[in-house]
């Protein structure tokens, strides 16, 4: 019987992360809604935590189908930033590029010394 006692516990276990984290899903997509406003997110949350197993279910029930529109929304705009500050990075030019610059403009003699080496100065600041 013990055995049996540690598999219904861990079962129990499973059960209760399960729901805490559902739970903490629902207060998270009540409070990002943006087509949502303040008192609908007031009235949820109170409803989510008087009645907390029934007001997620309704909430699932009522606004659960959109509730992945929402993450899917939310997770492009972030792939979105994230993808358009690495081509700013990746499209900036190095300091060692603009020196080789430098160099070849000095070379062809569009650059005096002095203004070669304020140039450099700048770079390597």
């Amino acid at each position: 019987m013990p055995l049996f006692d540690l598999f219904w516990s861990m079962l129990w276990f499973f059960l209760l992360i399960a729901w805490i984290s559902l739970l903490i899903q629902v207060y998270a997509d009540v409070f990002r809604s943006a087509d949502l406003s303040g008192p609908a997110k007031a009235a949820w949350a109170l409803f989510v935590l008087v009645l907390p197993y029934l007001g997620v279910f309704v909430y699932l029930i009522a606004r659960g189908g959109s509730m992945q529109e929402r993450s899917a929304d939310r997770a492009a705009r972030a792939q979105h930033a994230t993808d358009q500050y690495i081509r700013s990075i990746a499209a900036a030019p190095s300091s060692a590029d603009e020196l080789i610059k430098l160099t070849q403009l000095r070379d062809q003699g569009s650059l005096t010394p002095q203004e070669f080496e304020a140039q450099k100065a700048k770079l390597l600041v």
